[in-house]
């Protein structure tokens, strides 16, 4: 070879390299700048949700699609680089356009701060007065929580007979995550009612069993006694004496027809069951029952038409009815009427009960 040749080709070579490491600087460059370079956005929110058991190269992909960052692939071996292509969390994120890829990371990495509310279901509200307030409050859909306390798969798989949830649907303090899939929401307060009912049979299971036995129930029918005293008590005292009243109207040879004649569970069959009775629809739900509805035979949860217990639960009862329920006073009242906006008086005879009617009533 020349000394000319040989010139020349050192040239190319040298040049080569030259250009070689000036591409291999300017990609480290690039590449050690690509995390704090500010993605092209206006400050838009983003909403993005990153779910469970997504890969990273999922949530790369969808950062990209959703314009949140650029270059998908830096992004990842940025990620992988940090040691933190494992370490992402689920959830909704809001991520604003112009972030930089280590912010966008780091809140990745670092997670949705979750959102809880405490919410106090009250005592004697029915299944739908209760999913209002919980969509209210923001944990989860009505609509979608009816669907499911009325779904026969849940109830069978929760030991729940009857069409619905009603009754098992523990009213307490809650504190919910916000929002909380629906399937969470119905369980927790099922098995809140699971607790108390197991924790009051420990106490009063010699009395349920007797109760139980006397009048060929079971527990369901001992829930549907307490939903209603939890309609009909105001003052805690008196939910003994009261679910000792209904009792005796089943059992007591005197009383006949046997019939509750209880105004809340005909308010339950026109306010709750998807299918009502004419009657029912032509209910104004003013606050007033009109003879059109107390004499609705075609109303199953009409306990002035219909003897003994209504078909279900007309409301979830709290510890004190479910307890009232499991254990009556023993007392031999029959009849009972409101003397004030918390008491009643008893009566034992339908003369006497007429009595007080005309005292306080009229």
């Amino acid at each position: 070879m020349s000394k000319r040749s040989f010139r020349t080709a050192l040239v190319v070579v040298v040049g080569t390299i030259a250009i070689a490491l000036g591409t291999c600087g300017y990609v480290v460059h690039r590449a050690l700048a690509y995390p704090d370079e500010q993605h092209g956005g206006a400050g838009k929110i983003v909403e993005v949700e990153i779910q469970s058991g997504m890969s990273f190269p999922q949530i790369a992909s969808l950062l990209a699609d959703r314009d949140v960052i650029a270059k998908p692939t830096w992004f990842r071996i940025y990620a992988m680089w940090r040691g933190d292509t494992s370490s992402v969390k689920s959830g909704k994120y809001l991520l604003r356009d112009d972030l930089t890829p280590a912010e966008v990371l780091r809140m990745l990495v670092a997670g949705v701060k979750e959102q809880t509310t405490r919410v106090t279901l009250p005592e004697g509200k029915n299944m739908l007065e209760l999913f209002a307030i919980l969509d209210a409050a923001g944990v989860a859909k009505a609509g979608e929580l009816e669907a499911l306390a009325r779904d026969r798969d849940f109830l069978t798989k929760h030991a729940i007979a009857g069409d619905t949830a009603e009754g098992y649907l523990f009213p307490d303090t809650y504190d919910f995550r916000v929002p909380t899939k629906p399937v969470a929401v119905v369980e927790r307060l099922v098995t809140r009612h699971r607790e108390v009912w197991n924790d009051l049979l420990a106490k009063h299971g010699r009395d349920a069993q007797k109760l139980e036995d006397k009048l060929h129930w079971t527990d369901r029918d001992v829930l549907v006694l307490a939903s209603i005293v939890e309609k009909e008590a105001v003052d805690p005292p008196e939910r003994p004496r009261i679910a000792q009243v209904f009792v005796n109207r089943l059992v007591s040879p005197d009383f006949k027809p046997k019939r509750l004649e209880t105004d809340p569970t005909i308010r339950y069959g026109c306010e709750v069951p998807p299918q009502k009775s004419a009657a029912c629809q032509a209910w104004d739900r003013s606050g007033r029952l009109h003879a059109a509805q107390l004499h609705d035979k075609d109303n199953p949860y009409n306990t002035y038409e219909h003897e003994g217990l209504p078909p279900g639960p007309i409301s979830n009862p709290g510890r004190g009815s479910i307890e009232a329920a499991m254990s009556p006073d023993g007392s031999d009242y029959l009849y009972f009427v409101a003397k004030d906006a918390r008491h009643h008086v008893f009566a034992r005879s339908y003369d006497e009960h007429k009595r007080n009617v005309d005292k306080y009533q009229k």
